[in-house]
């Protein structure tokens, strides 16, 4: 996600093109102006000529503003500088569950916070329902999405109770993605009526890959296929009650 934005920044001429570097990779003559331990979890923008380094959001705001000058007075406005530094700090510390891929030798890791993690949840299980009270009950739908939750955490903890925010914050990643799928169909759904086989299917393909992103985040975490057996068995159950 880091590598993206920098990447836009470099691409907009926001950013001199030799402008970004990886933490890992950093030089000798930049390290000593970084806290080490803060750049794990903030991005660090450091000026090469006065040696001032600014972390975050800050160096988001720094970047833009500097681009487009009219922002400045937003961009020091304290409750929305607040407001997008949670926002930022929300994002930072679940960008591995996000976006997973395995850790590598000498990576450095975003640390562990369990009130984003938790915050992450509640916020991906009630957008996820929301979306989806398009497509049926919106009390029941809220149910459904809470109630994966809470058993694939029980089984987790059965299973291995040591992956278990990791897991957790991986599978309602899944759901939030899924829901956001849909979304098309139901705009189209305005202003089409297409046949309710063309709803099926699309319904199909979404759940066909979230099933294949389940084992995808599942291997990363080398979790092997029983957590994605009860995650399925959990939605076919769901179904069924619906159903019949």
């Amino acid at each position: 996600m880091c590598r993206f934005y920098t990447e836009a920044f470099t691409k907009t001429k926001m950013l001199e093109a030799n402008g970004r570097s990886a933490y890992q990779d950093l030089s000798e003559n930049i390290c000593p102006y970084i806290d080490q331990k803060r750049v794990v979890n903030e991005i660090a923008l450091v000026d090469m000529r006065t040696g001032k380094v600014t972390y975050g959001i800050y160096s988001l705001f720094k970047i833009i503003g500097h681009a487009i000058p009219m922002l400045n007075p937003l961009f020091t406005f304290k409750p929305f500088a607040w407001a997008m530094s949670k926002i930022y700090a929300l994002v930072s510390y679940n960008r591995k569950i996000i976006i997973p891929k395995r850790p590598k030798p000498q990576e450095m890791w975003p640390e562990f916070k369990l009130h984003y993690r938790m915050l992450y949840l509640i916020l991906s299980w009630f957008i996820a329902a929301y979306l989806l009270t398009h497509y049926g009950n919106a009390y029941r739908e809220y149910l459904i999405c809470g109630g994966q939750l809470f058993f694939q955490g029980a089984v987790c903890l059965l299973y291995r109770p040591q992956k278990l925010w990791d897991y957790l914050g991986n599978m309602m990643t899944i759901s939030l993605a899924g829901s956001l799928l849909l979304l098309p169909l139901l705009w189209i759904h305005t202003f089409l009526q297409l046949h309710t086989m063309v709803y099926l299917l699309y319904f199909l393909f979404v759940a066909g890959l979230m099933l294949l992103e389940h084992l995808r985040r599942s291997k990363i975490l080398d979790l092997g296929y029983s957590l994605t057996f009860s995650w399925l068995i959990y939605r076919l159950v769901i179904l069924g009650f619906i159903m019949f």
